[in-house]
Parts: C-alpha cells; sequence; structure tokens
C-alpha cells in the first residue's frame, strides 16, 4: 500500500501536467522542476534517515516518513492561498518526497531480513511493482478529480492514500526474527562497499529518471498531438501497470537466464520505446515496449543495490543507494524538460529519457565487475 501510495503520489504532477501548463502557464522546464522536488530533498535526507532507522529501529521512521508523504500532499493544494499554487506544489512535493525516502531506504533492508535466494527477488519484484500500480491510479483517478473539482482533488485523494498506508504499516508491522543483530552505532559501511551500492544507486537512477520523465511527459506531447484523453490515459496505464506482471516475471527469469543478459534486454527495450515514442504514431505499441518488455529488469538493479553491503550495514547502505538515485530523480525530469524547450516539443523530453536509458548498461557493467573483484566478507 505504501509503494502504491508512493507512486500516486510521484506521478501526481504528470498526470495533471496539461491541466497545471494551461491554468498556470509554465513551461516544460518548470513542469519537470516540479516532478523533480519530488526527489529534491532526498539527496540529504536519506543518508540521515538510514543512521537513524538503525539507531531507532525501521518501524518508527517508516511510520513518521508515511505521516510526512500525507501532510506534503495536503500543503500541495495550497490551503488558505498562503504560498500561491506553484509555489505550494513545490513545497508539499518535498514534504512528501522526505516520508517516501524513509519509507524506501528501509523497505528493501526489510524485505532482506524476511527474504533470502529466490525469496528475495520475488519480494523485491512485488515491493517494485506496487509503484507502477501507484502511478496507473494516477493517470486514471488524478485527471477526472481535477476536471470534476480542481487540481488541488488530485492532491487530496494521494494525501488519503498515504494515511492509509501509514496506519496499516503501524498495525501490521512485525519485526523479522531472521534479521542479523544490527549495531544501534552511527558509522558507514566500509568504503568498497559505498562505492557499490553508489554505483549500483546509478543504474537505478538511469532506469526511473528515465521512465519518469516519460510518465511526466508522455501525457502532454500525446495531448499535444491530438490524441484522445481514453488514449492517453490508455497509453500510460499499459505503461505502467504493465510494469507489474513484467518486474514479478522478471525476477523469476532472472534466475534462469542470468542477470546481465535480462537486465540488457529490458534496458535497450526501454532506451528504443521511448525513442520511438517521440517519432512515430504507435503509442500503444511503444507503450508495451516501455512498459513490458522494458520493465523486466527492477528486480536485478534493486538486488544488486541491496546486497552490495554486508547485512548489518544494509540500512546505511541503502540510503547512499538512494541518495544517488535522488540526485539523478531531481535533475534528470529537468534536464529532459529543457531538452523539450529546445526541440519545441516534449518529444525532445523522450529523446533526452532515451540517452539517459543507455548510460545504465556500462554502469551495470562496471558494477558487476568491482563486485568480481569484492573481497568484503559477506557481500553477494
Amino acid at each position: 500500500m505504501s509503494r502504491i501510495a508512493f507512486g500516486y503520489q510521484f506521478q501526481t504532477v504528470g498526470s495533471i501536467g496539461p491541466n497545471l501548463i494551461s491554468e498556470f502557464g509554465i513551461d516544460y522546464t518548470a513542469l519537470g522542476a516540479l516532478v523533480g522536488a519530488f526527489m529534491m530533498l532526498g539527496i540529504f535526507a536519506a543518508l540521515p534517515l538510514g543512521l537513524l532507522g538503525r539507531r531507532f529501529g525501521e518501524h518508527l521512521v517508516v511510520g513518521i516518513g508515511l505521516a510526512l508523504m500525507a501532510v506534503g500532499a495536503l500543503v500541495c493544494t495550497d490551503i488558505g492561498g498562503a504560498l500561491g499554487a506553484t509555489r505550494a506544489i513545490f513545497v508539499g512535493r518535498c514534504v512528501s518526497g522526505v516520508g517516501a525516502v524513509a519509507m524506501i531506504v528501509l523497505q528493501g533492508k526489510m524485505i532482506a531480513d524476511w527474504c533470502h535466494g529466490r525469496q528475495l527477488m520475488m519480494g523485491l519484484g512485488i515491493s517494485v511493482s506496487a509503484f507502477p500500480i501507484g502511478v496507473g491510479m494516477a493517470q486514471l483517478i488524478a485527471p477526472p478529480l481535477a476536471q470534476a473539482y480542481g487540481w488541488p482533488a488530485a492532491f487530496q485523494f494521494g494525501a488519503a492514500m498515504a494515511a492509509l498506508a501509514a496506519a496499516w504499516f503501524i498495525l501490521a508491522y512485525r519485526p523479522s526474527p531472521f534479521a542479523a543483530p544490527v549495531p544501534r552505532s552511527f558509522s558507514l559501511p566500509s568504503g568498497r562497499e559505498c562505492v557499490m551500492v553508489m554505483i549500483a544507486g546509478l543504474i537505478w537512477t538511469f532506469y526511473t529518471a528515465s521512465y519518469a520523465s516519460f510518465l511526466a511527459y508522455a501525457p502532454a506531447m500525446l495531448n499535444h498531438r491530438g490524441d484522445a484523453p481514453w488514449l492517453i490515459g490508455l497509453v500510460i496505464t499499459i505503461a505502467t501497470w504493465g510494469n507489474v506482471p513484467a518486474i514479478l516475471l522478471g525476477g523469476g527469469f532472472a534466475m534462469r537466464l542470468g542477470h546481465v543478459r535480462l537486465f540488457l534486454f529490458g534496458t535497450l527495450a526501454l532506451g528504443a520505446g521511448l525513442a520511438a515514442i517521440g517519432v512515430v504514431g504507435w503509442p500503444i505499441l511503444c507503450a508495451l515496449l516501455i512498459g513490458v518488455a522494458g520493465s523486466v529488469h527492477p528486480s536485478v538493479i534493486m538486488a544488486a543495490g541491496t546486497l552490495s553491503a554486508r547485512p548489518e550495514n544494509r540500512a546505511v547502505g541503502m540510503s547512499l543507494f538512494y541518495s544517488t538515485y535522488y540526485v539523478g530523480g531531481t535533475i534528470v525530469p529537468t534536464i529532459c524538460g529543457r531538452a523539450a524547450d529546445l526541440y519545441g516539443g516534449a518529444e525532445g523530453a523522450l529523446f533526452a529519457a532515451s540517452a539517459f536509458t543507455l548510460l545504465a548498461i556500462p554502469t551495470f557493467l562496471l558494477h558487476r565487475r568491482l563486485r568480481a573483484w569484492s573481497r568484503v566478507p559477506g557481500l553477494a
């Protein structure tokens, strides 16, 4: 539920982007900044939250994070008009983003505490696949809400989802009896572990930030082309909900086909789909390429990050993983928006996103080489 709420809140701006552009007269660069605001404070918050999670336990930190997601979504609605609409959205998404950091930084560690081997790949796959469910919900729910009740209603729905996720987590959480003893002192993993985790974070950045740019700019591009709202919704739904079976199947295929083969297939498919949708008039086919073929490998990337640090260092290790990711998640959508402005259309953003996607390949191969050289006891 928490990952679904995360996906919905992240995609809210992209889903109602055409409304925000027409109502407030912002350009694609500004829209990209509003998308990236969700990631911005994660650059600074991920590592401290990982350390706090190790010191005080993930139950407390994740619960507070989910509460912040709800509060931030309400700030986006500009209650009382104190900030102004676009500034309120920016500030609110920063607050929600900090809450999301607390949740996702520690979620991988909690899954690794409960699951091992094939179960770990499946557990990570289920967790990652919940995000696109929320993204698809945003594309289906947010535009009609904005049309019927005004743009703040789209954010209010996201606040309700986060509040429900917080209540569910607090009531249902149980610590794993299989978890390795975790030192409560504030310390960092070894230098090699830090390097490996941050490189894995770069791989995740090139995948997710490029995919997020598609979600942010594709609706505006298809709307500008004159495509019907139902077609735009169908394209985004295929490209998001198609992730769910793709990610789950990818987690299983990774054990049979090998991580490298599966990763290369998914990355090349995603890069080709992002470039093609900006050129050809077959949005549904491109959505299948992006959302299904191009989404079989996230479990491989998450496993690389999770297993780059020893069990006792995973909470802090994943905070470094997400610190790296949040830098890219803040910058890449804005760069893609700038590319769209220079190109004269949202297609430029998708071409830039395709180029970023392909950078994941040499980064992944570098990580594999470093892992082969690693002599740190306990690293997978």
